[in-house]
């Protein structure tokens, strides 16, 4: 595990939780009425899906529960104007989010090297 691999992870986590903060306790109704609110979670959303897919292949496959795939076709969606860039927005957000940070902090407690920003 290289030194920006463990950065990359950290930039991951740090802005899932992000997300989680953002959304706690929102409704799609709540959520897509407030423009402040979407649009920073877009952002940070739009931060995962970056990172996820500059995570080098062989730190992937050694976390292999993440949805590499999923992060992958989000971010193709999240480009999306209308409803299905919408849908894709809120799966992300109570889906994909949520998982990802569970497989992180999974990943964190078995292999804390993998998270290490020094060499």
């Amino acid at each position: 595990m290289t030194v920006l691999s463990g950065a990359l992870l950290n930039i991951l986590d740090d802005a899932g939780v992000a997300v989680l903060t953002l959304t706690e306790g929102l409704g799609p109704e709540e959520f897509f009425s407030s423009r402040l609110t979407q649009r920073e979670v877009l952002r940070q959303m739009q931060v995962m899906a970056d990172t996820s897919a500059n995570v080098p292949e062989e730190q992937k496959q050694q976390l292999i529960e993440i949805d590499w795939a999923g992060w992958s076709l989000l971010a193709t969606q999240l480009k999306l104007a209308g409803s299905d860039g919408r849908e894709a927005l809120w799966f992300g957000v109570n889906s994909l989010v949520p998982a990802t940070l569970m497989w992180l902090r999974f990943y964190h407690k078995t292999s804390p090297d993998l998270f290490a920003v020094m060499p």
